[in-house]
């Protein structure tokens, strides 16, 4: 991947999974179009610092054009799966109590497919279960605020928190814009994201 390739990839990871290189949310999802090659490569050469600040990217499959790269704050999310009703949601989905947190991934990898994800896709991305129960239950229709996720529950609280998220972006962006690697712009405090 060349210097500006890199810049680009990097851009498009603030801009899409900020809340969770931020240390803010578990996980996040982005399609790029760059060359699974070239994402692959970047991800490899990136782990060791990645994992630094907790982070890890999974490629979670290629369709067409376009590579599916799962960004994921490693404690977050293995904390969020684990809580109790997150589990009793995700063992409707067939993921079971004595499952690993590796096996969970490997299994929701394979069930993703081109242009389609599995419903329990957003217990993987730390949305309130009310919202993702509401969006299977509604079909994606009648939503009663479409932001970062469809919600269907508590309105004011998704608000807030689309607020941070979009704070962590445009943090995230400033100090990409100003020449930072991804690895030195994630030097954020806690008081530059209230």
């Amino acid at each position: 991947m060349s210097e500006c390739e890199k810049h680009e990839f990097e851009n498009t990871l603030a801009i899409h999974t900020a809340p969770t290189l931020l240390g803010v949310k578990c996980a996040n999802l982005v399609s790029v179009s760059q060359s699974e090659g070239a994402v692959r490569s970047y991800v490899e050469a990136s782990a060791e610092r990645a994992a630094a600040h907790g982070l890890k990217m999974r490629i979670l499959c290629r369709c067409r054009e376009r590579t599916l790269i799962y960004v994921y704050h490693e404690k977050l999310l293995s904390a969020w799966l684990s809580r109790a009703d997150v589990e009793d949601f995700l063992s409707d989905h067939g993921y079971t109590a004595d499952m690993s947190f590796e096996e969970k991934l490997a299994l929701l990898t394979d069930r993703i497919s081109c242009g389609s994800f599995p419903h329990e896709i957003g217990a993987f991305l730390g949305y309130p279960l009310e919202d993702i129960r509401g969006f299977i239950e509604n079909q994606g229709r009648n939503c009663l605020l479409c932001g970062c996720w469809k919600v269907y529950g508590d309105v004011e609280s998704a608000q807030r928190t689309f607020n941070i998220y979009g704070r962590c972006r445009d943090i995230l962006c400033d100090r990409l814009n100003k020449g930072l690697d991804m690895f030195q712009a994630l030097k954020i405090t806690k008081e530059e994201l209230s």
